[in-house]
Order: structure tokens, then sequence, then C-alpha cells
């Protein structure tokens, strides 16, 4: 699991009050980053992360997906950072949808969610006709931070403990000696 994943997931976990299942393989090479439950509603999702800081990549894109932009190195980047690759090979790819089934996530059960730095003008119309719900990780982490602000508990996830301790120092502000 990488590190915007694990944000996501403590998102999920201490935010949401989720239960959650991260990395889950399938068929085919293809994974599922995380699945959640809302104890309280019984509301399941399936949410899949894709960070990117680079400026010609952050944002999702609402351009047209082609399968054959994958197998070309300069094409790929670019595909893999459209709504329409995240519809049909990251939740509606047969190898996910039959490994969903197993954990009881029914077609038209669940709510789809893409994690992203933001997205470009009229992705988020576009994704929701894909039944896709869009996610701003940027802040999904403020929310996450704030809350860690006041946490005493120790957290053993790196990932978690590094945003508890930068949560901690920033609201102390300065250094007392």
């Amino acid at each position: 699991m990488d590190t915007a994943e694990r944000i996501v997931e403590a998102y999920c976990r201490y935010i949401k009050g989720w239960a959650t299942i991260p990395n889950i393989r399938c068929g085919g090479q293809k994974e599922i980053d995380l699945l959640a439950v809302d104890p309280a509603s019984g509301e399941r999702y399936h949410i899949e992360v894709s960070i990117s800081i680079s400026d010609a990549f952050s944002k999702l894109t609402d351009k047209p997906f082609d399968p054959a932009d994958l197998r070309d190195r300069v094409k790929q980047p670019g595909a893999r950072r459209t709504v329409g690759f995240f519809a049909s090979r990251k939740f509606d790819d047969a190898d996910v949808v039959a490994k969903l089934a197993e954990y009881g996530f029914a077609s038209g059960g669940y709510r789809k969610a893409i994690v992203t730095w933001g997205w470009q003008k009229g992705v988020q119309e576009r994704a929701h006709e894909f039944g896709i719900e869009l996610l701003d990780f940027r802040q999904l982490i403020l929310d996450l931070v704030d809350y860690l602000k006041d946490q005493t508990a120790h957290f053993g996830d790196d990932t978690i403990r590094t945003l508890h301790l930068y949560a901690r120092a920033a609201k102390a502000k300065k250094p007392s000696g």
C-alpha cells in the first residue's frame, strides 16, 4: 500500500468511522485499493486512489480513454488519469467485479469513488455518468490532520504517526526551549 492509500484508509477509519480492507488482489493482475463499510448505515464503498502532483498529470481528466494507450509508454500516464480508465479498468473490469462479489459487494449495492489531486472542469459530471464520486485528496488530508492535532493516542502506522507529529507540531506553532 502506498502512502496516499494509507492516508485515505486512515481518513475512512478515523474521520468517517468506517471499517476498511485495503489492497485486495484480483485476477488479471488487478487490485482494489480500498473497500470500506459504514457500520452505522451498512453503506459500502469501493475506493480507488490515484495521486500525482506532477503539473502535467495531477488533475483527473475526461479525455477519451483508449485501452491501446496503456501499451504506449508516452501515452500511458495520461490514459491512467482519465475517468474512462477508472470506469473500465478499476471499477467495471470483470476480475474486479468478481472479487467485489466475493466480499458481498453486489452490482448497484455500493458506491464508487476516486480519490485524486483535483480534477479538470467537467470531470465531475463525467464521473457521475459512470456512477463515480470524486474526492479531493487535499481536503481529506487536511481533515485528517485537523483530527490528529488533538489526539494523544499513539499511532503505529508510520505514515499516520508522521502526520500526527506534524499536526501536533503545527498546533504548538513554535518549540518551547
